[in-house]
């Protein structure tokens, strides 16, 4: 199968955001009508396996961890679901005849108007279930961290101390352009273009998300994984067929990307489609260098009738070049003071 790479340079966000967010807003928050369902047939490659490829959305209002106040709930009712909708459709009205996506005077709404470049959630095809977060469990929450990752990430962010704005280097892997946590693996949603492309062959499949603009490359070939010592910021991903659920296993991930300060990480998805516009997405995390006990989470993948654009982070990325020489600005001022 070939990868078709669609790259306009110009107003990528808006195009995106509105062409995605365009065809899918009329009924992404509404109900559908009860009606009778028609078989559905899995949709197969050429060798057999099921076919995973197309552009999906993971664009959710579900918190990866639990509110507090929901407790040990897991679930919402089907009535609590409706009003969290409601209250979805409400906010994003709101937003687009107001003008504003945020409360005035947070530091929230220090931001350009999200509803009028496309990029409020809420715009594009959402995925709803009733689960209260993606973690499963009674906690539904990330485990504590062991004290030694507390230490070594206290050591490293002092080291860092006064030097957050020193150059380049010293900024976060995503101010940079480099590295989005929500990539993964695990593939979680992120703030907007929460998009992703599958590509199926017979060695390989290829995972690649919009934002921002990683490609992901799963071998299917059995190999095994590389030596501990190299290491990759998306790690190394193999995968393998159990039924018609795609596993895929990821190590030699850096201590940098997608959980800061995780040595030893390790996630394993795995992709059931469930019917011609879903599928279901659930991963397991561990690492005990890192946390108490492993966590594990699902969601689902939404079809999404589009195509994906490119995100050109670096062509656009002024943020870092501004914030840095708005350093050294301060510095001469503070020099200039004493």
């Amino acid at each position: 199968m070939n990868l078709r790479h669609f790259a306009p340079k110009v107003g990528v966000l808006t195009l995106g955001l509105l062409v995605l967010g365009g065809l899918a807003s009329a009924q992404a928050l509404a109900t559908k009508p009860a009606t009778a369902k028609k078989a559905w047939t899995m949709p197969r490659t050429p060798d057999g396996h099921p076919d995973f490829q197309g552009v999906w959305t993971n664009n959710t209002r579900t918190p990866l961890q639990r509110p507090k106040e929901l407790g040990a709930k897991e679930f919402y009712t089907e009535e609590e679901l409706a009003n969290l909708q409601k209250r979805e459709q409400d906010r994003l009205a709101k937003n687009e005849e107001d003008g504003r996506p945020t409360e005035p005077g947070t530091a929230a709404d220090v931001h350009y108007d999200f509803a009028e470049y496309g990029l409020d959630p809420a715009q594009a095809k959402q995925v709803w279930n009733r689960r209260t977060s993606m973690i499963v469990g009674p906690e539904g929450s990330i485990p504590p961290q062991t004290p030694e990752a507390r230490k070594r990430i206290a050591d490293a962010n002092a080291k860092l101390r006064g030097h957050e704005f020193d150059g380049p280097e010293s900024r976060p892997l995503g101010a940079r352009c480099l590295a989005f946590a929500n990539v993964g693996p695990p593939l979680l949603p992120a703030g907007y273009n929460s998009n992703l492309q599958i590509v199926q062959g017979a060695n390989s499949v290829v995972i690649e998300t919009e934002m921002i603009h990683d490609a992901r490359v799963v071998d299917m070939t059995g190999r095994p994984h590389p030596a501990a010592n190299i290491r990759q910021w998306k790690g190394d991903s193999i995968g393998h067929w159990e039924g018609d659920t795609l596993v895929i296993d990821t190590t030699n991930f850096t201590d940098q990307t997608p959980y800061a300060g995780a040595e030893n990480l390790h996630v394993i998805e795995r992709l059931t489609r469930v019917d011609n516009d879903t599928i279901k997405y659930e991963f397991k995390v561990e690492d005990p260098s890192m946390w108490t006990k492993p966590w594990a989470a699902e969601t689902y993948f939404s079809k999404v009738n589009g195509l994906m654009y490119e995100y050109a982070c670096h062509e656009a990325n002024y943020g870092l070049a501004n914030t840095l020489s708005g350093a050294r600005v301060a510095e001469k001022e503070g020099a200039a003071k004493k």
